[in-house]
């Protein structure tokens, strides 16, 4: 019922704009201008996630609509990248696959696709599945059978989306429109389409409390990105239950977009990063945290003092150099690299390890300095 409500209301705006449906946005006006206006009419979103994509990316946009956010995130990508756009109605598929000639025309340049899928189940092209049925109707339990055999050989050896072949997946104002039976699908959906060290930005409606069951059961709330809302600690844990870790919320609105029975509900656009998996080996690097805080404990549970030299594995080290840890620490490498065939394992554990310097620069470091840095000629720090 919720489905069929969200499908009906989203094929009744791609033919004339519902105002109701999106939040105020600001977009680079730069990227609106190859864009038609039959589109820039009918873009229903509460963020802009394309401003966290960068040139030469895959880029997958769930719940595509009119297209808008592919477009623009296609200009960011350029000719060196790729975008997909996923998106379960029709109206609003066409929409946008019309649009799209328009816009490779002027860019000069063809690097979008829309596919027909569910975006909690990324391996399903219904386009596929629509194809088929027009040739084997349903008309008997036997053809059912059939039906749910082809669904499950394509579902295994020609999903939709690909494992790990997706540099960041991108979301505006739709994951709240998913049923919440099928959102945990949703957030492992995302995770397993990513590369690792892949990133999602998703935008999204949360609401400031629970949302009880009399308004999701209201199909026009729920349609109207309210009633499916997750309360916005729930939205951030969904990324940490999926496997994502340096979950941030990169942007809030302050105020909220609705009220509804004294509830706020208010955009907000979430980072969150794949590639903490993997086996921990011992290189004898370390990290130093250098504030503001006295002590951080990251998602792994691993504790890091203020000014101490930390012990980490390689996998834990390389994930801190990257966003959004990086500005957050100093990075201790070893004197002599120690070769991969001499690693140990790493206890990572929440237990916290002290790197001895001597662990780092070598039992016989001996070096004498006698005073002749550059940092003391005149007028240098001394």
């Amino acid at each position: 019922m919720i489905e069929q409500a969200v499908l009906n209301r989203y094929s009744n705006a791609a033919s004339q704009r519902e105002a109701s449906l999106c939040c105020p946005v600001t977009y680079d006006s730069k990227y609106l201008e190859i864009i038609p206006r039959e589109v820039l009419d009918r873009d229903y979103g509460c963020g802009d996630p394309s401003q966290y994509v960068c040139e030469g990316e895959t880029v997958l946009d769930l719940g595509s609509g009119g297209g808008k956010i592919c477009f623009i995130a296609s200009q960011v990508v350029g000719s060196s990248g790729r975008v997909i756009g996923v998106d379960m109605n029709d109206e609003m598929l066409a929409l946008a696959r019309k649009a799209n000639s328009e816009v490779s025309q002027r860019l000069r340049y063809a690097n979008v696709e829309f596919r027909k899928g569910k975006i909690q189940d990324l391996r399903i092209d219904r386009d596929m599945l629509d194809e088929w049925l027009k040739k084997n109707p349903i008309k008997s339990e036997s053809d059912l059978i059939a039906f749910e055999s082809y669904v499950k050989q394509i579902s295994e050896t020609s999903p939709m989306i690909q494992d790990g072949s997706i540099d960041v997946v991108i979301s505006n104002c739709v994951l709240n429109l998913v049923n919440h039976k099928d959102k945990t699908m949703l957030f492992q959906e995302i995770y397993r389409v990513l590369k690792r060290g892949g990133r999602a930005a998703i935008s999204d409606i949360v609401s400031d409390e629970p949302v009880p069951l009399e308004l999701q059961q209201d199909t026009d709330l729920w349609s109207g990105c309210i009633s499916g809302a997750l309360q916005e600690f729930e939205f951030l844990k969904a990324f940490e239950d999926a496997g994502f870790y340096g979950i941030t919320i990169a942007k809030r609105d302050e105020r909220p977009w609705r009220t509804v029975q004294g509830i706020e509900f208010r955009s907000i656009t979430v980072l969150a990063y794949k590639g903490k998996e993997g086996h921990c080996w011992d290189h004898k690097e370390a990290v130093i945290y250098k504030g503001p805080f006295r002590d951080v404990t990251d998602d792994d549970g691993h504790r890091y003092y203020r000014g101490v030299c930390v012990s980490v594995c390689r996998k834990t080290f390389n994930i801190l150099g990257r966003e959004p840890y990086a500005n957050h620490f100093e990075f201790i490498r070893p004197l002599k690299e120690v070769p991969v065939e001499e690693t140990q394992p790493f206890p990572c554990t929440k237990e916290m390890f002290v790197r001895s310097p001597r662990e780092t620069k070598g039992e016989g470091y001996s070096i004498t300095n006698e005073g002749n840095s550059v940092c003391c000629e005149p007028g240098s720090c001394c």
